[in-house]
């Protein structure tokens, strides 16, 4: 549908802009309460099955199987939901397998069971954020897309943080598996908001990067590796997250292993503190880089998100103390926070257009989690075998590889990376330049 054509004053109008009004509270409190369906009980798993006899090997080999399946995903997932216009039933179903997914590790902890349901949830969760981002962008176009997409990530890092106290109080009171049934209960909510989004909000077409409703060129083949190697930002800037991801995926699973591990903190509670400040940082990091985004581009705020990785690894190496929780965790909340915002959104400027744009959020997410698959494992048996100080200054180091992409290329870069292009031609003009 073309709003341009519609005047102000019109019925359809004002259905328009209640449509807008309904869509805006309903993605807000679908991004608050989502976090559960994209992560199952996320770090607290390896706190629940290091109290039932696993080490910090087999934890991270579990944790990268189910990263290996959520990245072969994302490509398949972003293509079908440049397709379907069955979006908000994508959210309720990959919502419903993954607490249910999450459900089978309290039946057994079994290595068999524990990897399945990983996987399971894995798969899931990659279809969640590409949907979500496809419907922002379906009902508030290229426009209004990075101030929404701002306020998404904002509400999702404050429901992070409230659901991690929440599971911490929880957890500390009632035991971990009490944490599952939280889990649960916040999915339900996410359920109920995403379908209460009206389904004539979402032009399907803005959704894949077609603004004005036009039919894309070619085949409706997905090709979300051969958008990769037609745009030389999109690959500089996915091995630059390949990289980062590298190091970053194990951080938080092992700083919250190494404190209660040495008898620092106890189990849930501190679990829940590192998820806590690290979100709390999250939400004032996403509102910063929507506004810098706005006025400067997206390549500045990367280059922070980047940078704050190796500081983060030297601190957690050197304080494995439990008030090294906050300045920890508080640069996990810069480097991610900064990232939500940026990278959906560079990725829908640099795709305008094509028709493709959610191809290219999997492709882009599929490289990255190559990096995030295998960070678990490889911190899991750098700690067994190395120690955790090691482990973290290792994991911190491989961010200097993603600065390093970033400032080399700056010049290729930085004339892609403006939020406010939201012209097609002129999106393409910058990336082939």
């Amino acid at each position: 549908m073309v709003t341009s054509t519609i005047p102000a004053t019109s019925p359809a109008a004002a259905t328009r802009d209640g449509d807008l009004r309904r869509s805006r509270r309903a993605l807000q409190s679908l991004n608050f309460f989502m976090a559960d369906m994209q992560a199952g009980i996320g770090p607290f798993l390896g706190v629940f099955l290091q109290q039932r006899g696993w080490t910090s090997g087999p934890i991270g080999t579990v944790m990268t199987a189910g990263g290996v399946a959520g990245m072969l995903m994302t490509a398949p997932a972003g293509a079908f939901i440049d397709h379907t216009h069955r979006k908000r039933w994508i959210v309720v179903i990959t919502g419903i397998c993954t607490v249910l997914a999450s459900f089978l590790i309290l039946w057994s902890q079994s290595w068999q069971v524990v990897t399945v349901s990983q996987i399971a949830t894995a798969i899931a969760g990659a279809a969640i954020g590409p949907a979500v981002a496809g419907m922002t962008l379906g009902i508030f176009r290229q426009k209004g897309f990075n101030a929404q997409n701002g306020r998404n990530q904002a509400y999702n890092h404050a429901g992070n943080m409230v659901g991690a106290g929440l599971a911490g109080w929880l957890g500390m009171k009632l035991g971990i598996p009490a944490i599952f049934w939280l889990a649960a209960g916040f999915g339900v909510i996410a359920i109920a908001s995403v379908l209460s989004i009206p389904e004539r909000a979402i032009d399907h077409q803005a959704a894949r990067g077609l603004e004005h409703g036009r039919e894309h060129d070619g085949t409706d083949e997905a090709e979300g590796f051969k958008v990769l190697a037609r745009n030389k930002p999109m690959l500089i800037l996915a091995a630059a997250l390949a990289c980062f991801h590298l190091g970053n995926g194990a951080m938080l699973p092992l700083y919250g292993l190494a404190v209660v591990g040495a008898g620092k903190g106890d189990a849930a509670m501190f679990t829940a503190t590192t998820v806590v400040v690290a979100q709390a940082v999250m939400i004032l990091a996403s509102i910063a880089a929507m506004k810098v985004a706005a006025g400067r581009g997206y390549w500045l705020v990367l280059l922070v998100s980047f940078a704050a990785l190796p500081v983060r690894g030297v601190i957690a190496g050197t304080f494995i103390e439990h008030w090294g929780v906050w300045p920890v965790q508080a640069l996990d909340g810069i480097g991610a926070g900064l990232q939500s915002v940026a990278v959906p959104g560079l990725v829908a400027c640099l795709l305008n257009g094509t028709g493709r744009v959610n191809v290219g959020q999997g492709a882009v997410m599929t490289v990255q989690g190559v990096g995030a698959s295998l960070s678990p494992a490889i911190g899991g048996w750098l700690a067994q075998e190395l120690g955790y100080p090691v482990a973290f200054y290792i994991l911190g180091s491989f961010a200097v590889a993603s600065v390093a992409l970033w400032v080399g290329f700056a010049n290729t870069l930085r004339p892609a990376c403006r939020a406010r292009a939201t012209d097609a031609s002129a999106t393409r003009t910058s990336v082939s330049g």
